[in-house]
């Protein structure tokens, strides 16, 4: 499964529906009538998005937006809804929503808004798992390695690292090379990067 759409609406008729849409064009849906429902759901961990109703029985779409912030749960949102105003379409959009479709709006339109918020996560899921990647890297270093690693990109050359760590200066090029290899970095800058990424700074001597 490449990707996956999930809609939360209280109407089975628009569930329907918009499962046969997105079946029409090949995307996996899943559908559920509340909000409590789709949080029960074991979800996959695919890109994905999700067409929400802003009005729903209880918490509504705006609100469950916010949950889902909350909870660290950072699916693209497209909210739907028949009764929409400008109040509601800013406070959607700031909170970082796709898009909000007044229904009735055109199948295009919604497929076209999915494309989007699809794209959108993978990129966060590429994201997520070059960090996840770039952390696993950092913590197969040996505790000099990390040392080492912290020394080399705030700028020191390998005799400043030497003296620093109080070994020769062959021993410090020796670990700033497995320091290289083990990151997977070609170049001091791409380290640098690296160091950046993961929050590394040079220890106060």
């Amino acid at each position: 499964m490449e990707a996956m759409v999930f809609v939360v609406d209280d109407d089975a008729g628009v569930r329907d529906a918009l499962q046969a849409l997105f079946r029409s064009v090949g995307l996996p849906v899943s559908t559920f009538s509340s909000p409590a429902q789709f949080l029960t759901s074991q979800l996959p961990e695919v890109p994905s998005c999700l067409i929400l109703d802003v009005r729903l029985p209880g918490v509504s779409g705006l609100d469950f937006q916010t949950e889902l912030s909350k909870a660290n749960i950072h699916i693209p949102i497209i909210f739907i809804t028949g009764h929409g105003d400008i109040p509601m379409t800013v406070r959607a959009m700031k909170a970082g929503a796709v898009e909000f479709l007044s229904k009735p709006f055109r199948d295009q339109d919604l497929l076209d808004s999915v494309q989007i918020a699809l794209d959108r996560d993978r990129t966060r899921h590429k994201n997520e798992k070059a960090a996840s990647n770039l952390k696993a890297s950092y913590q197969s270093l040996t505790a000099r390695e990390q040392q080492v690693i912290a020394l080399v990109t705030s700028g020191l050359m390998n005799k400043q690292i030497a003296a620093e760590i109080g070994v020769s200066e062959i021993t410090a090029k020796v670990h700033r090379g497995n320091v290289m290899r083990k990151m997977g970095a070609k170049s001091l800058a791409e380290l640098v990067r690296m160091a950046d990424a993961l929050g590394i700074r040079r220890p106060n001597s």
